[in-house]
């Protein structure tokens, strides 16, 4: 296997595929860190499955071509990140009702991009890319441990470590430039959990932060989940956002098994 396929900047790398094309590159290092396990795609959060997805190579482009077809072009926006009068970067709200039709490896891969064109931007502008320019955050498993530090005589090795991702990730979604906040639709929690998750989305939304939603709830409905008297969260986002339905059932366990 060429070395480059380990590297998210194959595409855009002019020494790919050559004898400079090693894990002791700097931009590899910068991105993917020293043994493929750090850089900002590490501090992303990004799950270890997908680090290596963009649009190009994402399952779901075949599976969902006329999602992609939006998808390749909201990313043609990512450059104007730069430019200080091109225009709102605007965010994404993947919907399907079923669970499993690559919402999630699209986010990812949509992740990637936005790391790609903030690092190589940064560079050929003469700035230090910052070290986190986007940030993952799958809600289901921020909820956990959420409870986990929440239930009565937890112990305090496994609540302090609990509390700390907990708020080190709510900062982190709060503030990336990018991010992702997969299966955005929960329901069942406390009302101070879905404060806390309501704290990120609207200072997201207020500040202009793009963001890619995944859910399996119509955005229409959304306000399910945050219980506003008048859902102006769900308005305000409905405004920077477009939302693109994936068709069709899961496709979990099915790809790989064929050529």
């Amino acid at each position: 296997m060429a070395f480059s396929k380990r590297c998210i900047l194959r595409k855009p790398c002019k020494t790919a595929d050559t004898d400079r094309c090693n894990s002791l590159c700097p931009h590899y290092i910068a991105i993917h860190g020293y043994n493929g396990d750090g850089g900002r795609v590490e501090a992303a959060n990004i799950p270890k499955d997908y680090r290596l997805l963009t649009l190009a190579t994402s399952p779901a482009c075949a599976e969902q071509a006329t999602a992609y077809e939006t998808i390749d072009r909201y990313a043609a926006t990512f450059a104007r990140q730069f430019e200080a009068d091109g225009g709102r970067i605007k965010s994404l709200y993947l919907y399907s009702v079923e669970p499993g039709t690559g919402k999630t490896t699209t986010a990812c891969a949509l992740i990637n991009e936005w790391i790609i064109v903030h690092y190589i931007g940064s560079i050929r502008r003469g700035l230090r890319p910052i070290d986190r320019p986007a940030y993952f955050l799958d809600v289901n498993a921020w909820q956990s441990d959420y409870n986990e530090f929440n239930r009565a005589k937890v112990p305090e090795y496994i609540a302090e470590p609990a509390a700390a991702r907990y708020y080190n990730a709510q900062q982190a979604a709060m503030y990336a430039p990018f991010a992702v906040l997969d299966d955005v639709g929960v329901r069942e929690c406390t009302e101070a959990f879905r404060a806390d998750l309501h704290r990120i989305v609207n200072h997201r939304v207020t500040n202009g932060l793009p963001t890619v939603y995944t859910s399996n709830v119509p955005l229409a409905k959304l306000n399910e989940v945050f219980r506003e008297p008048t859902p102006r969260l769900v308005d305000r986002m409905r405004d920077m956002c477009v939302t693109i339905t994936f068709e069709g059932g899961s496709k979990r366990g099915m790809r790989g098994l064929t050529k």
